[in-house]
């Protein structure tokens, strides 16, 4: 392939690859920056593209390649490296660590509420809440599926209600859960 031909076949890709740039980073202008990057690398690695193959998944292997590696090297930067004598930064007070011991409460008083289910919902939603689908359930419990579902939707209902007469809205269990 002449570079006239690859270059303009990089121009007919240059739609796609601007929207999958924007989808990887979020970011306009950091996708701007992907898109460059990608077509400096694709234009000095040219004599690498085989002709006759996919241009286009080759571009954007480029691009996702190219992405995770930025986005690796930002995590790198985020690391601390303490390299004072004593580490006094990695050991100063100024970071809290918090304690779940308001989220163990409510959990458990959570799982109460569950136990006290009746056992036609209460069964087939804890099935549901470990991981068994809907299909499973019904046919481990030999009930239709309809009616496996309505179950579980009245167990949510149910549980919601409890919840809401034990702690008024979600505002309230959202501030005891991160108390």
């Amino acid at each position: 392939m002449t570079e006239v031909d690859f270059v303009a076949s990089f121009d007919k890709l240059t739609v796609p690859l601007n929207s999958f740039a924007y989808n990887l980073t979020k970011n306009k202008e950091e996708s701007k920056d992907l898109y460059q990057e990608t077509a400096f690398r694709a234009m000095t690695n040219r004599d690498k593209f085989k002709a006759g193959t996919n241009l286009k998944a080759w571009l954007f292997t480029i691009m996702k390649n190219i992405f995770i590696n930025n986005y690796r090297k930002k995590l790198k930067r985020n690391t601390i490296l303490d390299d004072t004598d004593n580490m006094y930064y990695l050991n100063s007070t100024d970071l809290s660590i918090s304690n779940g011991a308001g989220t163990n409460m409510v959990l458990d008083e959570l799982h109460t509420m569950i136990k006290e289910l009746d056992d036609s919902i209460k069964i087939p939603f804890e099935m549901h809440f470990t991981g068994f689908k809907y299909q499973e359930i019904a046919d481990q419990l030999e009930l239709p599926l309809g009616t496996v579902k309505s179950r579980i939707f009245f167990a949510r209902k149910e549980l919601k209600h409890k919840i809401k007469v034990q702690y008024g809205n979600y505002t309230t269990i959202r501030s005891k859960l991160s108390a």
